[in-house]
């Protein structure tokens, strides 16, 4: 019995180690998981990884170079056409030039009479209410005030220093008073703008008119040859001529050069359109610009 206790005992001690290495040899297995995690984690000396934050930043931010470039939906794009901005081209050619433009008639006509001519016994009403399209309906005092102010500012990008007789519709200057207006400004040229109206509607055009035998007609007269065939040219509108005589207030006033121009018929439902659009309105501006940039250079000879 002693000697099978010895050997129980024996058996047991020669067990024990190999348990024991078993046991130390499964720990890593059983702990695999925390030490794979330990492995990716970087060593202490290791650096962090940096975030460009500038990099992010310039992703989402636009640079002050590209502050409202094209592709901005809030850009306001130019008012001024290509077809007047060609003219820029030219270097400001009007600089020093004084030009007037008087858009002809107002909201309220005014019948009261006023002289039509300096010494002369004849009287018209002081301003009329003038026509209207006979397609659009838009009254003659609109649409001249339309392309007015587009002449206005094609002539001041070629540098032109421009006076107007009315900015507004609500206003009440007689024929005479326009004229007089501008002989104080001392301009170069008056052009007055209107539109035409006959019974016949297919009568199209543009003419321009002057007086005949006040002091400065002659002078009016050339303005006149320059300025309508370019005006023509640039709108493709149909030449009706140059008309001189004595048979309106505004230009026999005047104490400088002046004419009015027929910018087309509102009666003609073709050309009323035309009269009310605005690349129109934008081709009479360059047209009529191109005629007097023609007319000075001709009379100052260059």
């Amino acid at each position: 019995m002693k000697w099978l206790c010895l050997m129980m005992m024996s058996m047991l001690l020669w067990t024990l180690p190999a348990l024991g290495e078993a046991i130390e040899g499964e720990a890593p297995q059983v702990n695999s998981a925390e030490g794979e995690a330990k492995q990716a984690q970087p060593a202490e000396d290791a650096p962090e990884p940096v975030w460009d934050d500038t990099i992010q930043q310039s992703a989402v931010t636009p640079s002050a170079e590209n502050d409202g470039e094209a592709d901005d939906p809030d850009a306001t794009p130019t008012p001024v056409p290509s077809v007047v901005m060609k003219l820029v081209e030219q270097q400001k050619p009007l600089t020093g030039i004084k030009v007037g433009i008087d858009p002809g008639h107002q909201a309220k006509g005014n019948n009261q009479k006023e002289t039509i001519a300096p010494n002369s016994k004849t009287t018209k009403p002081k301003v009329s209410s003038g026509t209207a399209g006979v397609v659009t309906r838009i009254p003659e005092y609109k649409t001249v005030l339309e392309i007015s102010l587009k002449l206005r500012e094609a002539l001041e990008l070629m540098g032109a220093e421009v006076y107007m007789t009315r900015e507004t519709h609500d206003v009440n200057i007689s024929n005479q008073e326009r004229a007089k207006m501008m002989n104080g400004y001392g301009v170069d040229l008056v052009l007055r703008i209107h539109c035409d109206g006959a019974d016949n509607r297919a009568k199209h055009g543009i003419a321009v008119y002057c007086s005949r035998s006040n002091s400065i007609a002659a002078e009016s007269y050339r303005a006149c040859e320059a300025i309508l065939p370019a005006v023509c040219e640039a709108t493709g509108a149909k030449n009706n001529g140059i008309v001189s005589n004595d048979n309106y207030t505004g230009q026999n006033w005047s104490t400088v050069p002046c004419l009015m121009v027929e910018c087309g018929f509102s009666s003609n439902p073709d050309e009323d359109v035309l009269l009310n659009s605005e690349d129109y309105q934008w081709l009479l501006a360059k047209g009529l610009t191109q005629g007097i940039i023609d007319y000075i250079q001709a009379r100052d000879g260059e």
